[in-house]
């Protein structure tokens, strides 16, 4: 077996709405097909890290902060030899850049019904599957704004000191 070649992460760039959009067809071929446009709009409501090895693209990561939660909206990764080593690349360039921004936790909506090796793969980076009932206030607030449906997240709490009154 062939060593996996070394993860790059960086932040995507309208230059790159293209490849990112033939790596999501790629990645999903029975998918809706998705245009370079459709990415370049969705650059305008969420922040795009790239996974890349040898110069492709292998895994992509869709996140936005606010109320002090980092959302993370899109997650990808293909080939699947790369779920690993890329995932964690992506989640730990994302939970970097989340810290610095002072977000407490980082959340990703989830149906009740998640296969147990997709669970598996989140609780491997430290997330774990919770009720969005559970959570302390401001975040199950937070995760109501923005997934009114959801009732279960998988999430990381990024800070032990929980930020408790408005900065």
């Amino acid at each position: 077996m062939g060593q996996v070649p070394e993860i790059t992460v960086r932040r995507a760039r309208p230059s790159d709405a293209e490849r990112i959009a033939a790596f999501v067809n790629r990645a999903r071929p029975q998918g809706k097909r998705v245009t370079r446009e459709a990415v370049v709009a969705r650059l305008g409501k969420v922040g795009f890290l790239i996974a890349e090895a040898d110069g492709e693209i292998v895994g992509l990561l869709g996140w936005q902060v606010e109320n002090l939660i980092a959302r993370v909206a899109d997650f990808m990764i293909s080939p699947n030899r790369y779920r690993v080593t890329a995932g964690h690349a992506l989640l730990t360039t994302m939970e970097q850049a989340a810290h610095e921004l002072q977000a407490e936790a980082a959340i990703l909506f989830v149906p009740a019904d998640i296969p147990r090796e997709v669970l598996a793969f989140w609780e491997a980076f430290g997330y774990g599957f919770r009720e969005v009932a559970s959570l302390p206030r401001a975040w199950r607030e937070a995760a109501r704004e923005a997934y009114p449906a959801g009732e279960w997240v998988v999430l990381k709490q990024l800070r032990q000191d929980r930020v408790l009154r408005p900065m």
